[in-house]
């Protein structure tokens, strides 16, 4: 990566589409801070470049023939030095996968110069703060929202819930969906700040006010200012366990 604020990003472009490359190419070159030092039309190629080239960022298209974008991205994971990595492609439904790859940012087609200009904001914030440090769990969600995605820290989400193949993410008065399921979401989160309490329910911990016994082994968990949340039977241990019960 470069080493000042002041120099520019080398930037790899890598899409299977010869007019979605071009277009990128088009819109890198009316932004002042990134200069592109080469293009690739699939996985393979891309990999090659980054060794031959090492790019400060990758534009990565998601899904090209063999290699496609997120096993690019988790070769370049593995590598003790590697460029920060933006995802671009018209499917929405990849960003939680994506961002457990450390992405800084996952850009819907078609691109609009703006939206471009805060991903590249993002990829320099980066450097120049210099890599976040490595966890296992979650820290950050984007959510699909209209014509982008939206960037939500798990420190907001209070609670979610299971709608089938989704997740709803309840943030303060408002909620989200997200495609993946809750026990997938659970796996990545970090077991000391949420717990899930029903099969189609996680709470973040410090949301919980008590625990309320409603009798005939039935238990709920109160939440100030909302209605009770009742405990399924397999959760309970873990939720008593919580409490110190």
């Amino acid at each position: 990566m470069a080493e000042t604020s002041s120099e520019k990003l080398r930037t790899l472009i890598v899409d299977d589409e010869p007019l979605a490359v071009e277009r990128m190419q088009v819109l890198c070159c009316k932004m002042d801070d990134i200069a592109v030092v080469g293009t690739a039309s699939d996985g393979a190629a891309a990999l090659r470049l980054v060794d031959a080239l090492h790019p400060d960022l990758v534009l990565l298209d998601m899904t090209m023939p063999e290699v496609d974008g997120l096993s690019v991205a988790r070769s370049l994971a593995k590598k003790a030095t590697r460029p920060a990595v933006v995802f671009v492609t018209a499917h929405d439904n990849y960003a939680v996968e994506a961002f457990d790859l450390d992405a800084v940012d996952y850009v819907l087609k078609p691109v609009k110069s703006e939206r471009l200009e805060r991903a590249i904001a993002r990829a320099l914030s980066r450097r120049n703060e210099g890599a976040r440090s490595e966890s296992e769990w979650l820290d950050e969600l984007w959510i699909p929202h209209r014509s982008e995605l939206i960037r939500l820290e798990t420190a907001q989400v209070d609670r979610i819930d299971a709608e089938r193949d989704y997740v709803r993410l309840h943030v303060g008065d408002r909620s989200y969906l997200l495609l993946q399921t809750i026990a997938g979401l659970e796996d990545r989160l970090d077991p000391a700040k949420f717990i899930r309490v029903h099969r189609s329910t996680i709470l973040r911990r410090d949301r919980i006010v008590g625990l309320k016994h409603d009798g005939l082994g039935v238990w709920s968990v109160e939440l100030e200012g909302e209605e009770p949340v009742r405990i399924g039977r397999t959760y309970l241990p873990k939720v008593k366990a919580m409490a110190g019960r």
